[in-house]
């Protein structure tokens, strides 16, 4: 687990790019490497890397890795869950390993297989592997998006690093604004936008995605992995044996560390899965919940520390309570998107961010989390029950394009219609109206729609495709600014293959008047939990931000990004009355603190 970053000439090109540039840019990201820090260069490359030791501590792991004959040299961020399978099949291809470090694993793999050998990795990664020969430069991220990485092509050179704020802060002309980005999270809340970032120029690897630039003046050849959706379905009535037997196999994998690990407990039924498998594979356990225990109780509150308890104490757990205040939260909110270069997501990543802390202080370094259960399971009541009406309304007379737009416009924090009363017109018609968000959710729904036999399957991939991918985000940055590496065992390419296959009614029904939320799941751990634990809806962490949000209102009538696309009535209204305002107060408010 780390942060890396380098940049990379096109053949007869020099760096653009000092030693020193990529040292500091590199030690920008010290939160999520806080172990150590390695740097190689040759004439047209440097590679830089923060290190969290997690698997292997010798000084041998160390990275950027290079191959014996000095030919490959790769910089890793994540964990490899299969590494003794992939050990065991380059060993009987003849290689020979020095390290325990699954770095070295991923090396010796795609020196051996090339790019194809990604799709044999499972697990968490993003990674950068310069063949010094060719030359040429792969970056690749995991299939379903856990760890980041971004990239900058410009001049005959591609820069690339672990957080976007960190390229922008390279010599050279600082990036504007991305305003199509901005507009987008607006409505979604979400930091990215396709393979579009907020800085102007600056991309994401999307989940699954690699590139493949042969270092000239080219453009990289892009390339997705996709999760096996073609996996056999279970027999009928075996589908709770096999999710059973498949995330408790995850779970095991997650735990492989040479430092402490700990377990993320919200209450909820997906964390206690997590957390009961953890405490019967260790012996021991301890677990952590966050939350506010004073808001009121449609936050939460009191409920969610109960449940966590309960939970705890059912299954042997040390547990810990970390609570998250109102002047906590004031304090830490602009302190972290000032770390991070860009706005939060969501306001649960103070929460996480201060249970992070937490364990940290605690001797922890590695906590596992529920991620990916709601996405694959259909675990979220409501925009499931609105996706089933959209289909008892519309029914076949709706395409992906129209599925696409209801999925917009149906979950948006401002919608279109909004950003047409309250954007400058200069500013709605430069941005096209919204014209490249709505057809990257067209574009996504078409491709989550492909092969699906039942309607709401198309939408429930849709949100793994598109919300999962920002859940998973906000764990990674949240936990890594305190130098803890995040684990999602639900949120595992293995299980989410197995979920696929199953048919809605595993997954959401409405039967007999009632709305029914990750049935299998719930069938296939009801012995292992407390009977409260198993029929609890979603819990989250849950933060009364609403309220809070007020703290920093003020910042939207002097930001200077905000007064170019608002009316001013409109940043007056929301200055004024936040709480009434928040799903415009929450996005317009970290904007206003990322870009002033």
């Amino acid at each position: 687990m780390c942060g890396l970053i380098g940049v990379v000439a096109a053949r007869g090109v020099r760096p653009g790019f000092t030693r020193e540039d990529v040292e500091r840019a590199r030690d920008r990201m010290a939160p999520r490497g806080p172990d150590g820090a390695g740097l190689w260069q040759n004439d047209t490359a440097i590679i830089g890397h923060r290190r969290l030791v997690i698997v292997d501590p010798s000084p041998a792991a160390a990275q950027p890795m290079v191959s014996a004959d000095g030919r490959f040299v790769l910089a890793y961020n994540g964990e490899i869950y299969n590494d003794a399978d992939l050990r065991a099949d380059l060993s009987r291809e003849g290689q020979r390993f020095t390290t325990r470090s699954d770095t070295e694993t991923v090396l010796r793999a795609l020196t051996a297989w090339g790019p194809p050998g990604l799709a044999r990795l499972r697990g968490m990664y993003a990674l950068a592997l310069l063949d010094t020969r060719g030359p040429s430069l792969l970056l690749a991220r995991d299939a379903l998006g856990i760890k980041p990485l971004y990239y900058r092509l410009a001049v005959g050179q591609l820069a690339f690093a672990s957080q976007a704020s960190v390229l922008a802060s390279m010599p050279g002309p600082a990036p504007r604004p991305d305003l199509v980005t901005v507009s987008a999270y607006l409505t979604t809340i979400r930091t990215t936008l396709g393979d579009r970032t907020l800085y102007e120029g600056i991309r994401t690897l999307r989940p699954g995605e690699s590139l493949l630039w042969d270092c000239s003046h080219a453009a990289p050849r892009r390339q997705r992995l996709s999760i096996g959706f073609n996996q056999p379905r279970p027999e009928a009535g075996a589908a709770a044996d096999a999710v059973r037997a498949s995330v408790i196999d995850s779970v095991r994998c997650h735990l492989r560390s040479d430092v402490p690990l700990c377990c993320l407990l919200s209450g909820g039924l997906d964390s206690a899965i997590v957390a009961s498998i953890a405490r019967r594979e260790a012996g021991s356990l301890r677990t952590y919940c966050a939350g506010a225990p004073d808001a009121p109780p449609e936050f939460g509150g009191a409920e969610d520390f109960a449940h966590a308890r309960l939970v705890a104490g059912h299954i042997g757990a040390d547990h810990t309570e970390v609570p998250v205040t109102r002047d906590l939260f004031a304090a830490r909110w602009p302190e972290m998107i000032a770390a991070l270069g860009q706005p939060l997501s969501t306001p649960n990543e103070v929460a996480i961010n201060e249970v992070s802390r937490c364990l940290r202080s605690q001797g922890f370094k590695v906590a596992l989390s529920g991620e990916g259960a709601d996405e694959l399971f259909g675990g979220y009541e409501a925009p499931m029950l609105a996706a089933a009406d959209f289909e008892s309304r519309r029914g076949t007379d709706a395409g992906p394009g129209e599925r696409g737009r209801f999925q917009l416009t149906s979950n948006a924090w401002m919608t279109p219609e909004e950003k047409a009363e309250r954007l400058h017109p200069k500013a709605w018609t430069g941005l096209e109206h919204d014209a490249t968000l709505s057809e990257f959710y067209e574009s996504e729904f078409a491709e989550a729609s492909h092969g699906c036999p039942e309607p709401l399957s198309a939408h429930l991939r849709f949100h793994r495709r598109v919300n999962l991918a920002g859940l998973l985000a906000r764990l990674d940055t949240a936990a890594m600014l305190q130098g803890v590496e995040g684990r999602t065992p639900l949120a595992d390419a293995r299980v989410a293959a197995l979920a696929e296959s199953l048919p809605m009614s595993e997954r959401f029904t409405l039967e007999g008047g009632g709305v029914h939320t990750k049935r299998v799941l719930r069938r296939a751990f009801a012995a292992d939990l407390p009977a409260e634990t198993v029929a609890r809806p979603k819990a989250s962490f849950p933060l009364p931000f609403q309220a809070w949000v007020a703290d920093h209102a003020g910042r939207v009538t002097s930001s200077a990004l905000l007064g170019s696309l608002f009316h001013s009535g409109v940043l007056e209204e929301v200055a004024r009355r936040p709480s009434d305002h928040w799903r415009l107060a929450w996005p317009m408010i970290n904007l206003a603190m990322w870009a002033g």
